[in-house]
């Protein structure tokens, strides 16, 4: 998966994007955003690893192992992560 320390894993902060209780758009939106920062920057870019804590702990971890099944079969969906390029 990453490099990153998993045991450093917190609830993540509130985030005013996502104001409502159902955080799933937050889960959703911060895998997405750790995927894309680390095939722009790569893995041992220190800023994405807040995007990984923050999903790691919202999302479900069946959604997070599906995604990753999806992402390397080419079947994601979102398109961006389809084509990314990058050694996880």
């Amino acid at each position: 998966m990453s490099s990153i320390d998993a045991s450093a894993i917190k609830t993540a902060p509130f985030d005013a994007r996502f104001p409502n209780q159902n955080q799933t758009k937050s889960c959703w939106q911060n895998y997405v955003d750790f995927h894309k920062c680390i095939a722009l920057k790569g893995e041992s870019y220190k800023p994405c690893g807040q995007f990984f804590k923050t999903y790691m702990s919202l999302c479900p971890l069946e959604w997070v192992e599906k995604w990753d099944e999806q992402r390397e079969a080419g079947t994601f969906a979102n398109r961006e992560l389809q084509s990314a390029q990058y050694n996880h």
